[in-house]
């Protein structure tokens, strides 16, 4: 069993001057730089919380929470790679990694050092004043993403496609399209966000029932589907189309080879944008840092979060030339996002990602975890297939199994396995980009111990 991290046993840690490359904080520098005092003297073997604590945790959770999550009955505490410690010192190998937010891992130093150095300087402006770290990144963000003009910085995914649909609408209505023909095309199993507009443009029902009268100007067809997208462009009233290359919540499924193409053509056709909802699949979750790159399109606008602040919070909307321009003063804003601390920390997290090291570890890792799945479902008769790309993974259960990948995601928890699921017939692995050989071999065994668990006779 690995070793648990220490919390961060360091009296008197003083920030480091910058977040290089390996950096660790410089202990014996001294003078006015902010120290930190943190505890070395725990046991991290053990609890942390007095007998009881967790069960109390857990009632705080059941009575203050809004009831809109179902979370697994135990309380994360500290993280080191891809292994995780809950209140009561039990250890976890992590496939799920915050659901593709953690795409370095926990507690990786560099984005400690970035987010502790910043700390020590600024934290919030509000967009009425600039500040270095939002200015670097959004520069950095343009020149990795091969297309970008400029960028729109936020706090979250959901907000990153709002002002991606705000920006289509703004672009159509540039061009003298009434309303009626600013339609956005969406598919279903998509998804891209919990606000109202995010939500509609997620074409699955269960998550839009009860809210609405929903906004208009979204139209649905299947994924992978070039025929359906035709017709419904056939009008002339389109003036986006919007999704994800690798389908997520609609149970990782990527799209098509050739079909990114397709859809570019079309747009092109008809001029209407193309949006691409990387907020998954990008940041070098699919092997590549943008996943559209193995496509082959150029698109309009690209949505990012997730790992592009590692943990922290951060979105951002990348705009190509065609609508760079488009929305001007007062067109759209936001208090917190592009504040300093959480564009310090992406600074880091994004030049991390985009070095070769990781595009090696995701392939590596990739056929690692491919390669375990499909001898698990050999052996078990479990998995009807593997599929996805890079680190974003599912593994779609058999008919007879059908519906049931809540369950096993129960069991994996009780060997010590983060998982997740996409949908009720799809397990999810989305782990660190960073992830080691011996955190993968691992998690293998223990997912094969928790899915021997679930076919056993009950």
């Amino acid at each position: 069993m690995l070793a648990p991290p220490p919390r961060r046993p360091v009296p008197g840690l003083v920030v480091p001057a910058m977040a290089g490359e390996g950096m660790r904080a410089d202990n014996a520098r001294a003078g006015s730089r902010r120290r930190l005092s943190l505890d070395s003297t725990a046991d991290m073997n053990a609890s942390t919380l007095p007998a009881g604590e967790t069960a109390a945790l857990l009632d705080l959770g059941r009575q203050y929470y809004l009831p809109v999550y179902r979370p697994r009955e135990l309380v994360l505490e500290r993280g080191q790679g891809s292994r995780l410690w809950d209140s009561e010192g039990r250890e976890y190998v992590d496939f799920a990694a915050g659901i593709a937010v953690c795409g370095l891992g926990h507690n990786d130093p560099d984005l400690h050092a970035a987010l502790v150095e910043q700390a020590g300087k600024l934290w919030h402006t509000s967009n009425v004043f600039y500040s270095e770290p939002p200015l670097r990144l959004a520069e950095e963000l343009v020149s990795a993403s091969r297309f970008a003009r400029r960028v729109f910085l936020c706090n979250s995914g959901a907000e990153a496609n709002e002002v991606a649909i705000k920006l289509v609408r703004k672009w159509a209505a540039s061009q003298g399209r009434p309303p009626a023909q600013r339609v956005i095309v969406t598919f279903r199993g998509s998804f891209h966000g919990r606000t109202l507009a995010a939500v509609t443009a997620t074409a699955q029902p269960k998550y839009q029932e009860g809210y609405e009268p929903l906004p208009g100007g979204f139209r649905y067809v299947d994924f992978n589907d070039i025929v359906q997208l035709e017709t419904a462009m056939a009008a002339g009233d389109v003036a986006a189309v919007m999704l994800e290359p690798i389908q997520g919540e609609g149970g990782v499924m990527p799209a098509a080879s050739g079909f990114l193409q397709q859809v570019r053509a079309l747009c092109d056709r008809h001029n209407a944008l193309l949006v691409l909802d990387e907020i998954q699949a990008g940041m070098g979750r699919s092997g590549t840092l943008f996943a559209h790159w193995q496509d082959g399109v150029a698109p309009d606008i690209v949505t990012l979060a997730k790992a592009l602040g590692g943990g922290f919070p951060i979105g951002a909307m990348l705009a190509g030339p065609k609508v760079a321009e488009v929305m001007q003063f007062g067109a759209h804003g936001t208090t917190f996002g592009g504040n300093p601390l959480a564009a310090a920390v992406a600074r880091v997290a994004l030049r991390k990602l985009a070095s070769p090291q990781i595009a090696a570890n995701v392939s590596r890792q990739s056929q690692a975890l491919r390669d375990g799945l499909m001898a698990i479902g050999s052996e078990t008769g479990l998995f009807a297939q593997v599929r996805g790309r890079g680190l974003m993974l599912g593994a779609v259960l058999a008919p007879q199994y059908a519906g049931r990948a809540g369950e096993i995601l129960d069991f994996a928890a009780r060997e010590g396995l983060m998982v997740l699921q996409a949908g009720p017939d799809v397990l999810r692995l989305v782990p660190a980009l960073n992830i080691t050989d011996a955190d993968v071999a691992e998690g293998l065994a223990r997912l094969r111990r928790a899915v021997d668990a679930f076919l056993a006779p009950r």
